[in-house]
C-alpha cells in the first residue's frame, strides 16, 4: 500500500562557531538519498544579510522554500527601514517563521552565525519548529552527534545558567577556529556517510564575508 511521505532527509552537516570579532559557518556540500548521493557540490548556506549568514541541513525542498522566506522577508524590512537586518533580528524572524509552521514544519535544521551590533560574533541553534538559543559554536545535521563532543571538549562554552551571564565566544583566533573546523569535518567524514565531497567555510569578520573550500572524502 503507497504511504504518502512529504519529507526527505538529504544529509549533511553544518558548523557555526562564534570568536570575538568573527564567526565561522561551515557545511559540507554532499546531497544525498538513502545510499545514493545526487550532487557532490550542493551549497548549504546561504547568505540573508551584510553580517548574516545561514547554513542548514534536512530536506532540501523545504529549506529552499525557507531561504526564499526569509529573504524576502528581509528585502521587505530593508526597504521599510532602509538598513539591512541585523543578525540577532534575523534570528528572532526565523524562530518566527519556522514556529508559524509548527504544526507542518520546514524538515530544517538550522545554525545562524554572523556579527551582531557590537561587532562580536554570534551563533544561535535551532530545532525544526523554531526554539532557539544562542551559543558560542554549534553543529546541526547527520554528523552533529560527532562534532559536538569535539566542540564541547575544545570550545568549553559556559552554562547559559550561571549568573551573572558569561559571554559564550570561543577563545580562539579566527585562523585557530578555522583549522578546528576543518579538523571536525575531516574527522565526521571517516564515520558519517552522508558527510562529504567539499567543505564549504563562509567567515564573517569586520571587513565582511569570504568563502574557501576544502576537499573531503569522496566516498
Amino acid at each position: 500500500m503507497a504511504r504518502f511521505d512529504p519529507y526527505e532527509n538529504n544529509g549533511g552537516t553544518c558548523v557555526a562557531v562564534a570568536g570575538a570579532d568573527y564567526c565561522v559557518v561551515a557545511a559540507d556540500t554532499r546531497l544525498s538519498v538513502g545510499y545514493s548521493i545526487l550532487s557532490r557540490d550542493h551549497s548549504k548556506i546561504a547568505q540573508l544579510a551584510d553580517k548574516c549568514v545561514l547554513a542548514s541541513s534536512g530536506f532540501q525542498g523545504d529549506i529552499k522554500a525557507l531561504q526564499k522566506n526569509l529573504a524576502a522577508k528581509e528585502l521587505v524590512y530593508e526597504h521599510n527601514h532602509n538598513k539591512k537586518m541585523s543578525c540577532p533580528a534575523m534570528a528572532q524572524l526565523l524562530s518566527n517563521t519556522l514556529y508559524y509552521k509548527r504544526f507542518f514544519p520546514y524538515y530544517a535544521f538550522n545554525v545562524l552565525g554572523g556579527l551582531d551590533s557590537q561587532g562580536k560574533g554570534c551563533v544561535f541553534t535551532y530545532d525544526a519548529v523554531g526554539s532557539y538559543e544562542r551559543t558560542g559554536y554549534s553543529a546541526q545535521g547527520t554528523g552533529a552527534a560527532l562534532m559536538m563532543p569535539v566542540l564541547d571538549n575544545q570550545l568549553k562554552s559556559p552554562s547559559p545558567l550561571l549568573l551573572p551571564a558569561r559571554d559564550a565566544v570561543t577563545p580562539l583566533s579566527e585562523s585557530e577556529a578555522v583549522d578546528l573546523v576543518k579538523d571536525v569535518f575531516a574527522s565526521a567524514t571517516e564515520r558519517d556517510i552522508y558527510t562529504g565531497d567539499r567543505l564549504e567555510i563562509v567567515v564573517i569578520n569586520s571587513s565582511g564575508t569570504h568563502r574557501e573550500y576544502i576537499e573531503l572524502r569522496k566516498d
